[in-house]
């Protein structure tokens, strides 16, 4: 009879899975070590959760001690257009690969539970499923279970699948033969750290994410600072250049799941037609992917930003119009992109016309600095 493990791996093809490796739950011992120096440094910004859940994401075990294997699964979704080439569009918003297609923690969570549900009625033991909700440390196990390892970027690396994968995962109370842990195979390459924008990494394998394009357009909750918004360019829902540049990309293949796969209305989306969005627009233009989870004013905001940037003048209007936006977010990055398109007689105009009437501190302030 075939073994267990390798008809779950046929299983798990059948989902579109790429691969499956099968860790020991307690393998990544070193991962809450390395998560408080993390916490220790303030490098987790908004993102308070991490440090409430500090105990339990360093054990597997603590979330449920009944767990004997951890089975570890990657999804790919390698793109086939050129994540930086889009860069170079500056009327268009560039979206992070993995969020041009539906969310995947609904795509990849469905096919988890099918094939939790036939691995638990083969060994009659209990199963959790996990992509990235609970407070379980995916990349370290992924790493232990031999998927991949953690590059000096932090995100997980694979021989056979370069950068552009999610991680799933199935802890079960059932004794799966393990897997050998992988390597590393960065060898002397930088060029995911040379190639950020902000300098987001303080030395290799370490990130701050105060300073990631990814953290400040998608988890920062508050205005973003002047030091980074130049340097944020046309990227408006994260940034893929650590990724991109990775050489192991050349094993990538394209991604099977369709679902997964890019909306051609959301490859190089104009900024001004994003400027425009409201609250009811945003949700219908971005219902079933993950920007939505970011909420229309922060969107707006990171537009906003991309707008001063582009060095267009006829996009000062959209700029404009969000002058007297209810979100001081938005308000704020409308006066910050006119400063930078408008001529100084234009941008006076418009500052004594609505900076007297501004409620918000960080607008006033805007205008101030403008």
């Amino acid at each position: 009879m075939t073994a267990l493990e390798d008809r779950l791996r046929l299983k798990a093809r059948a989902e579109g899975f790429a691969q499956l490796r099968i860790a020991d739950p307690s393998a990544a011992a070193k991962a809450g070590q390395r998560l408080q120096e993390f916490l220790s440094f303030g490098y987790q910004g908004d993102m308070g959760w991490l440090k409430e859940t500090a105990e339990r994401r360093a054990d597997p075990l603590a979330l449920w001690p009944a767990a004997r294997s951890a089975i570890m699964l990657a999804m790919s979704y390698a793109p086939d257009i050129d994540p930086l080439q889009r860069l170079e569009a500056k009327d268009s918003g560039v979206i992070s690969v993995y969020a041009l297609g539906r969310d995947y923690h609904d795509v990849v969570k469905g096919k988890l539970k099918h094939l939790a549900q036939w691995l638990a009625r083969e060994t009659g033991q209990g199963v959790k499923v996990f992509v990235d909700t609970a407070p379980l440390m995916e990349k370290p196990l992924a790493e232990a279970a031999g998927l991949g390892w953690q590059g000096r970027h932090t995100n997980l690396v694979s021989r056979e699948l370069g950068s552009w994968f999610f991680l799933g995962a199935i802890l079960s109370a059932a004794e799966l033969a393990r897997d050998a842990p992988e390597s590393d195979h960065c060898g002397s390459c930088r060029a995911c750290l040379d190639i950020c924008p902000t300098r987001a990494f303080p030395k290799p394998y370490q990130l701050d994410a105060r300073r990631c394009i990814s953290y400040l357009t998608i988890e920062h909750k508050g205005h973003i600072d002047r030091e980074f918004r130049e340097s944020i360019g046309n990227r408006i829902y994260g940034c893929d250049d650590c990724l991109a540049v990775c050489p192991w990309n050349k094993f990538a293949q394209t991604a099977r799941e369709s679902k997964l796969q890019a909306r051609d209305d959301l490859v190089a989306p104009k900024l001004a037609d994003l400027a425009r969005l409201d609250d009811q627009a945003f949700r219908k233009l971005f219902s079933g992917s993950p920007v939505k989870r970011t909420g229309r004013d922060r969107f707006i905001r990171n537009v906003l930003i991309a707008i001063g940037n582009s060095g267009d003048r006829s996009l000062a209007k959209e700029a404009e119009r969000r002058l007297d936006d209810p979100s001081a977010l938005v308000r704020a990055m409308a006066v910050w992109a006119l400063a930078r398109l408008l001529p100084a007689a234009d941008f006076a105009v418009l500052r004594a016309r609505h900076a007297v009437q501004e409620t918000d501190d960080a607008v006033s302030a805007e205008w101030q600095k403008a």
